[in-house]
């Protein structure tokens, strides 16, 4: 913990664990996983079922019933969130730490209107009348470049494309002014083009309100591009843990596998890298 007048980190994990109870037995998620974020950019990377995303769910406490968290610490803002009752959970959750989930259309209400739903989470944080909600969910809505905002409010989710969709989350998250935004997976189900226009968005309001960022990917080189810092995890462990601008120097045989992995248009025409299933220094 800070000492002497020293301000505390925005978000402090200190040996998270998180396991899940099934059928077959208890699965152990992420193991002994420790990192700090200031009002930065911290890239999250990993394949499929490391833990990537298990990490940001916990840091919401949405691991779910069958869920168990153990950490020496888990602060934010120097609040303890494993001590906070649900209730007080709740004015954290979606105010002060809010979450990009990968695809938009599981996470938005396919019934309500996209304004209603951008007031709604406006109003569930603030004292704003319906007037000033719907008012406020227009210019988010313009915020995050969508043109014609007033008729985007009128419209459903099934009407909106992949990257609108994640514009209007984008809104969404970020209507609350959030101290600390997790993204989880935003582009990964977009077209290139489309990607490079919603990181140009989460670039300029992240920057303008300076926030941190967890931006949660299986796409090294995006994220290398992005954040500050990044994580490397392995079968629920960080193994490496460096700066962006040195990601090229990795000492870890696992992060320089996957950087092997990447095809490069100036290297000459060799057959890439593949990781081994079940490595020496992984056992």
């Amino acid at each position: 913990m800070p000492g002497n007048g020293e301000k505390p980190p925005l978000l402090e994990v200190k040996d998270l664990s998180v396991d899940f109870r099934t059928s077959t037995g208890v699965v152990n998620a992420v193991r002994n996983v420790s990192f700090t974020l200031g009002r930065e950019r911290l890239g999250i990377v990993g394949e499929s079922g490391s833990g990537k995303s298990t990490i940001g769910r916990t840091i919401l406490r949405l691991h779910g019933a069958n869920g168990l968290i153990r950490a020496q610490r888990m602060a934010f803002e120097d609040r303890d969130l494993l001590a906070l009752s649900e209730r007080q959970m709740r004015g954290v959750r979606g105010r002060q730490i809010t979450m990009i989930m990968q695809d938009p259309k599981y996470s938005l209400n396919p019934v309500l209107k996209i304004g209603d739903q951008i007031a709604e989470a406006y109003r569930a944080h603030s004292n704003a009348t319906r007037t000033e909600a719907r008012a406020r969910s227009i210019e988010m809505l313009g915020a995050v470049q969508i043109n014609d905002p007033e008729r985007v409010a009128e419209t459903y989710p099934h009407q909106l494309s992949g990257g609108m969709g994640q514009r209007v989350m984008i809104a969404m998250m970020l209507i609350p002014n959030p101290a600390l935004l997790i993204a989880d997976e935003p582009t990964s189900a977009l077209d290139v083009t489309i990607q490079m226009q919603i990181l140009a968005i989460l670039d300029d309001m992240v920057t303008k309100k300076g926030m941190g960022l967890i931006f949660i990917s299986h796409d090294l080189n995006l994220v290398a591009s992005f954040c500050d810092r990044i994580l490397i995890m392995y079968k629920g462990r960080i193994v490496e843990s460096c700066m962006a601008s040195e990601l090229h120097a990795a000492k870890h045989p696992y992060t320089q596998g996957l950087l092997g992995c990447v095809p490069d248009i100036n290297r000459e025409a060799e057959e890439l890298n593949v990781l081994e299933k079940d490595p020496e220094w992984a056992r």
